[in-house]
């Protein structure tokens, strides 16, 4: 397992002054990356005092409008971080009767995968292999999920209530496993007031083809499809662990097999996190409660 910081591939950085003392924070600008989607992400993990502008390394002002983002240093004033702390993710493919309709549930609404358009062309003979049902807001933090009640966004409840509003189809996405990767990282997230952009956070993705593009029509207009808040949601935890400071770790989660897993776990950063995301995931998946849960 390896670890990345989001800061070694970054070529676009953002100082709170044209001294270039204070960084921001920083981001890879990303294909479809606009000038107006940098002024709406800084919003999200900044607070300004006033109206803000950003200058570039010319001391030209940089205009609020869909011109492709160039890499290179920005300048701000009158700005504060904020402190807000993102919920860490991992990859985890919880098994289990709390989950098991809310897979079948998403496979059978997507049938293909939401980011790349792949289609499963088996779905008729029920066979899914590189195909996974994803949560948008991860259910190993079913408890923040309750106490912040997103279940208020939720219209259509699972099948058995008693699984939690949170194993509800509108909760999920269909994605192939590597697209679960990214997602479940925050590495890629889309972007609900943007028409739903594919936003790519990491240089990674220039074989799919996928960032800047946006989702199908035909999902977006799906009743059963998620709520914008939810994607609203994990759009922020993205901008939050990718673009702030110098960002969050990044996990590597392609464990060789008899890897010992959670001691990779345990000698790498946020291991006690980790280790409860991974824990959290699977009780609550088979319906049991953990202790402080």
């Amino acid at each position: 397992m390896s670890v990345t910081d989001e800061d070694t591939w970054c070529d676009t950085h953002i100082y709170a002054s044209e001294s270039g003392d204070t960084m921001l924070g920083g981001l890879w600008a990303s294909e479809g990356m606009t000038n107006a989607n940098l002024y709406s992400m800084l919003e999200i993990f900044c607070f300004f005092t006033d109206t803000f502008h950003l200058h570039d390394n010319r001391k030209q002002l940089v205009r609020r409008d869909e011109q492709q983002l160039q890499p290179g240093n920005y300048f701000c004033c009158s700005v504060s971080v904020t402190d807000e702390v993102p919920l860490i993710c991992a990859i985890s493919l919880p098994s289990g009767t709390r989950v098991a309709s809310f897979r079948d549930a998403v496979l059978q609404r997507d049938r293909r995968c939401v980011i790349t358009g792949r289609q499963a062309i088996f779905a008729h003979v029920g066979r899914w292999r590189g195909f996974e049902a994803t949560h948008i807001f991860p259910l190993a933090y079913e408890r923040q999920w309750n106490d912040c009640n997103y279940s208020h966004l939720i219209t259509i409840p699972p099948t058995n209530e008693s699984h939690g509003s949170i194993n509800s189809v509108q909760n999920g996405i269909m994605l192939t496993w590597e697209m679960h990767q990214f997602f479940a990282s925050y590495e890629l997230s889309i972007n609900p007031d943007d028409n739903y952009k594919i936003v790519c956070f990491a240089p990674d993705f220039t074989e799919y083809h996928i960032a800047g593009s946006h989702l199908d029509q035909t999902f977006t207009d799906n009743p059963l499809r998620p709520p914008d808040g939810l994607l609203r949601w994990h759009f922020r935890q993205a901008v939050l662990v990718n673009m702030r400071g110098a960002g969050e770790p990044t996990f590597e989660h392609d464990f060789p097999a008899g890897s010992d897993v959670m001691g990779e776990i345990m000698r790498g950063p946020k291991a006690g996190e980790r280790m409860e995301f991974e824990l959290f995931s699977r009780f609550n998946a088979m319906g049991i409660t953990p202790v402080g849960g």
